[in-house]
């Protein structure tokens, strides 16, 4: 399978979930509706649902994705974006998935209430499936964000955070969505806990490896892939893989991050020396681990049809399709 093939295993689910997503948020108040129509027309990669969708179609054998699976993918997109109005609230943002972010648009009291709206609908909706195993595994996301941006706060340009002080931050602001909305899905197909564990530590590590890889991405990439500028997080003082690696080569480094940029081009000589030397390639390398990892952890089974088969072996190539992203 071709890591374009990807996404044409779920392409139909991810139309559908596309048309459901803007009925599901609708709001009474006509900011509130905007703002939901605002963020969803934007798009994004829908990784998150796209994972729900495929663990649905690995586990259920020969039955039909669940119309509860189906919810829980939408719930899980409804979730990330609520977190990212949050996310461009604190880091000002000023755009996301390239357009204008709610605050932006509107102002901040908006966006926090319309990030605060999601949350409330997506919450409505898990109660909803009727799974209360489902709804507290989900619910704990919530707190995670929060726990991840509350860390990612005590410790910008702190030029001394280790490695795994990053990593534990990255579950918490992105792989522990991930964890848990696989390992949700695998509850709705009634596998065991040990499977269930299983397809969450799939689901952390290809979080992990999600992370390190747009983190890579703020140093290197254009806008028109990131649609936000490049060095954004870095400029707000969020050390991240390449970062810290680039801090083990280079003094300097050290010191344009302890004086907060306080120059205009301290941004561009901060990317260069984090460019010139090992720091993106040792960076990739994690994330490559970490890409191992969730593979090896996916249950061995055999295949009762063409379509599970294909569902494998795209849970496997999402690796790859991440690593291309740069």
């Amino acid at each position: 399978m071709k890591t374009q093939e990807i996404f044409t295993v779920v392409e139909d689910e991810l139309k559908i979930l596309d048309k459901n997503l803007k009925s599901m948020v609708g709001a009474r108040h006509p900011i509130l509706n905007a703002a939901s129509e605002h963020l969803f027309s934007a798009g994004g990669k829908r990784l998150r649902p796209a994972l729900v969708i495929l663990v649905a179609q690995q586990t259920l054998k020969k039955s039909s994705i669940r119309p509860s699976q189906r919810r829980l993918a939408e719930i899980t997109e409804i979730i990330h974006t609520a977190s990212l109005v949050h996310d461009d609230v604190i880091d000002e943002c000023i755009t996301r998935r390239g357009v204008t972010t709610v605050h932006s648009l509107y102002n901040n009291k908006i966006a926090i209430l319309a990030g605060d709206f999601l949350f409330a609908q997506s919450s409505w909706y898990l109660a909803n499936l009727d799974n209360l195993n489902v709804v507290k595994t989900i619910s704990k996301v919530i707190t995670d964000f929060a726990e991840g941006e509350v860390r990612q706060g005590m410790i910008q340009f702190n030029s001394a955070i280790s490695m795994s002080e990053y990593i534990e931050k990255s579950f918490y602001k992105t792989a522990s969505l991930i964890a848990a909305s696989c390992q949700g899905s695998a509850m709705l197909s009634d596998l065991d806990r040990a499977q269930q564990s299983q397809y969450y530590i799939y689901g952390k590590h290809i979080g992990l490896a999600f992370q390190i890889i747009d983190d890579i991405l703020d140093i290197t990439g254009s806008y028109k892939n990131l649609g936000k500028p490049t060095g954004s997080d870095l400029k707000n003082g969020n050390l991240t893989a390449p970062v810290l690696f680039g801090l083990i080569e280079d003094i300097d480094l050290q010191h344009l991050i302890e004086n907060e940029f306080e120059n205009n081009i301290d941004i561009e000589k901060a990317i260069t020396i984090i460019c010139n030397g090992q720091g993106l390639k040792k960076a990739k390398d994690l994330a490559e681990e970490h890409i191992q990892t969730a593979i090896s952890s996916l249950p061995q089974q055999s295949f009762h049809n063409d379509n599970e088969n294909k569902s494998f072996y795209a849970l496997i190539m999402i690796g790859e399709y991440i690593l291309q992203q740069i």
